[in-house]
């Protein structure tokens, strides 16, 4: 055991004293000391400039974050789903910018938000590419997927069907009821026969003047193509009675197979001098571009009746055309069967039988009204017809016209 105060042991060693000891009472010995003092701050660190560029560093770095956060939850939003379950059609109209385009999405609930959609549109450059037009917005379509729509251009496509054999107020009243097309009805009708029967496609906003003037053209092209490649003997004398005829036909029958035979029938009575004896020139001398009512029979005293269209008691064509003629009554009339058929009357089925000669016509008459007499006893027996009270029984024969007449009256 070490012993010497004065040894080099751990438990005797003595710290070199660095000054006088001055005691202590109790109270400053518990009292803590004081700790190291920070380093001064350098004057450069103390200078306004330093402290208004942290602050702008600062500053930067969160408006970079906050820019990065929106553009992050905006692109988020610009391209997911959006709001509308069932989605809906969307007008643009011409002219109109990308706020007011925006605003209008939103308020259709068709969007979430009119600024995120501005600013995607923006952002990628499409500021002038969205067109006008209306469109078919998908449900739960994003706006992206509406951006990319509005600039496709694919608007939504409207039809217009003129059937043939309409006349041209019935054209022009489907035209007045299409709620899609814009614009007022033309103050004067077109001539009849003179407006195309086809099915235009058009986008909303289209007005109806421009649907009357595509027609009109469509319809004088069609009828000048097949008039320049009409047969070299036909006996017409020019296109207005070249048309005036095809409407004839057109009404006469809506059957391929035989469209150009009834022309051959007319052309060749034209050609004799006999009087073409058809019913729908009779309904249009009564009903005009009417037309006739669906529930009203050709009655006998029709046929007696002295109209301008009447072609049962006047010479030749009538004055203008009954109805717009399609493309394949116009050929048939061009261009019809070789035949020597005079008369044709209807068969009962939808079609007609043709003769050449009277005595065959007559045939013909008497075996469609004996049909039509089984047809009439086969409905009394089963009750589906009861007629009452007419003063003016309906003509006899075929209401859809037979030239010549049931009677054979074909002088």
């Amino acid at each position: 055991m070490n012993t010497n105060p004065g040894g080099s042991g751990e438990f005797g060693k003595q710290q070199a004293a660095s000054g006088p000891i001055v005691p202590k009472t109790a109270a400053e010995a518990l009292r803590p000391e004081a700790g190291t003092p920070p380093p001064r701050r350098s004057r450069a660190s103390r200078s306004q400039v330093v402290v208004f560029m942290n602050f702008v560093i600062s500053l930067v770095m969160l408006m970079i974050l906050a820019a990065g956060a929106a553009l992050y939850f905006g692109k988020q939003a610009f391209t997911e789903p959006g709001p509308s379950a069932n989605g809906d059609t969307f007008l643009v109209k011409p002219n109109t910018g990308v706020q007011d385009i925006a605003d209008q999405l939103e308020r259709r609930g068709l969007i979430s938000d009119a600024r995120i959609f501005r600013l995607g549109v923006r952002a990628t450059g499409n500021d002038s590419a969205l067109r006008a037009g209306e469109y078919e917005i998908k449900p739960r379509a994003s706006m992206r997927d509406i951006m990319e729509l509005l600039k496709s251009g694919k608007s939504v496509m409207y039809s217009l069907t003129i059937p043939e054999g309409l006349t041209v107020e019935q054209a022009l009243q489907r035209i007045a009821e299409q709620d899609a097309l814009s614009g007022d009805m033309p103050a004067a009708m077109p001539p009849e026969g003179s407006l195309a029967t086809d099915t235009l496609r058009f986008t909303r906003g289209a007005t109806r003047q421009q649907m009357i003037d595509k027609l009109l053209g469509d319809q004088k092209k069609l009828v000048d193509d097949v008039w320049e490649r009409r047969a070299p003997d036909l006996p017409i004398a020019n296109v207005e009675d070249f048309v005036t005829l095809a409407s004839i036909v057109e009404k006469e029958t809506g059957r391929g197979d035989e469209r150009s035979r009834v022309a051959a029938v007319f052309l060749n009575r034209l050609a004799k001098g006999m009087r073409l004896q058809s019913d729908p020139t009779i309904i249009y001398g009564l009903f005009g571009g009417k037309g006739k009512p669906a529930d009203r029979p050709i009655y006998q005293s029709d046929i007696d009746k002295q109209t301008p269209y009447n072609t049962y008691l006047i010479n030749g064509l009538p004055p203008t055309p009954i109805a717009n003629p399609g493309r394949a009554a116009l050929e048939a009339v061009a261009n019809p069967s070789k035949t020597d058929d005079l008369y044709f009357v209807a068969d009962g089925t939808g079609g007609h039988v043709f003769a050449a000669t009277l005595e065959e016509h007559n045939q013909n008459v008497a075996r469609y009204r004996a049909l039509q007499k089984k047809q009439a006893e086969d409905a009394a027996k089963a009750g589906a017809a009861k007629v009452e009270g007419q003063t003016d029984a309906p003509a006899d024969g075929d209401a859809g016209g037979d030239a010549g007449g049931d009677a054979g009256a074909a002088q």
